[in-house]
């Protein structure tokens, strides 16, 4: 979810965010919450993340742009 975060919503996330939206999702897929707010707090930020694989494709890609 931390990955789909930054490449669907460029949100740079940590991974207990990550987990809180998944968590988030979840709860909002269940059926007696159908149209109800679902809310969810990002604990994290991302940029002390970048050093781990999930976010090694990401790295390099702004490591190769031109200024």
């Amino acid at each position: 979810m931390t990955k789909r975060l930054a490449l669907e919503e460029g949100i740079l996330s940590g991974i207990s965010a990550g987990a809180a939206v998944q968590a988030g999702v979840r709860l909002a897929q269940r059926a007696g919450n159908h149209g109800k707010l679902v809310v969810v707090i990002l604990p994290s930020f991302g940029e002390r993340y970048f050093s781990l694989p999930m976010y090694a494709d990401l790295y390099k890609e702004c490591a190769e742009m031109k200024a």
